[in-house]
């Protein structure tokens, strides 16, 4: 059985669930549009920094973010379009500006539809006209993200957009990694290695990003947990950044349709004709291996 309810905290929240799986999702469409949870066979996936969460003065660290229009950081927080500068902040305003609920099902899903439209607030930062639809379904172990880009304007939208998912985690040292790539950049030092499936977690931070993948998948194994969550992406996302710090429970791993920095370079950057739709999607399913006890 799928059902949709809401409640009132300091923000509203929907809770989607699906009976049948003992699984649940809570959408909190004033705060950036954000899952705040995801859980599957009564387990948590996410992390989420309640405290922080509270503060919207403060971007949000936990749940999954939505990135738009850029992923990552500009230097100095500046790009130039059309020999004008403009000044975003990191992973871009999408995350941080009121959702507005458009449409909700039940029947054989559990589904809900959120949106945003430019405003003369997104405007001094980002001068296109856009509406972008984020449709949550959850069914299942699985949950699917689908988007959809519009631009109203009167000349191609430049933009990359990405998903920023915290996954919970106890032991790090029990995770086993397989992302279809054979480099990665350390966006901390710019230096690229090889990788061969082994990621240092004992590392202080590890901010990576895997820029050309073979495959639209990745896949982290939590041998603690006997639970193994597979990510697949639509081939518009072309980069997976793994972020963790070394004493925080959680680690991201995170689908951009480009690299940091792209507004200024080019470099993989969309570039949306008129008065036309990008359509795309991420899954997210949760497996488990084995029967567990703790």
């Amino acid at each position: 059985m799928f059902a949709i309810a809401h409640h009132q905290e300091q923000y509203k929240i929907y809770s989607l669930s699906d009976t049948a799986s003992d699984s649940w999702l809570e959408v909190v469409p004033e705060r950036g549009g954000i899952i705040t949870k995801w859980g599957v066979n009564g387990q948590e996936l996410l992390y989420l920094d309640t405290e922080r969460f509270t503060h919207p003065e403060l971007s949000v660290r936990g749940g999954i973010p939505i990135l738009f229009p850029i992923c990552g950081n500009l230097p100095n927080n500046v790009y130039t379009h059309q020999e004008q500068e403009y000044t975003l902040k990191q992973h871009g305003f999408a995350r941080d500006l009121p959702w507005s609920v458009i449409s909700q099902e039940t029947g054989d899903i559990a589904s809900i539809s959120l949106q945003l439209t430019s405003n003369e607030e997104t405007k001094q930062v980002y001068p296109f006209e856009f509406t972008l639809v984020f449709t949550y379904q959850l069914i299942g172990n699985t949950v699917k993200i689908l988007q959809s880009y519009t631009n109203h304007s009167s000349e191609p939208m430049l933009f990359s957009a990405g998903l920023h998912p915290y996954f919970a985690v106890n032991d790090k040292s029990q995770l086993e990694f397989a992302i279809p790539a054979s480099e990665y950049t350390d966006q901390r030092t710019r230096e690229i290695f090889a990788y061969r499936n082994h990621l240092d977690l004992d590392r202080e931070e590890l901010d990576l990003a895997f820029g050309y993948m073979a495959a639209n998948f990745a896949r982290v194994t939590d041998n603690q947990t006997q639970r193994q969550l597979y990510l697949q992406f639509a081939p518009d996302f072309n980069t997976v950044v793994f972020w963790t710090l070394k004493d925080k429970p959680f680690y991201c791993i995170e689908p951009w349709t480009a690299g940091r920095n792209a507004l200024n370079t080019g470099d993989r950057i969309i570039k949306l004709a008129p008065n036309t739709t990008l359509e795309t999607w991420v899954e997210l399913q949760s497996l488990q291996l084995t029967e567990h006890t703790s």
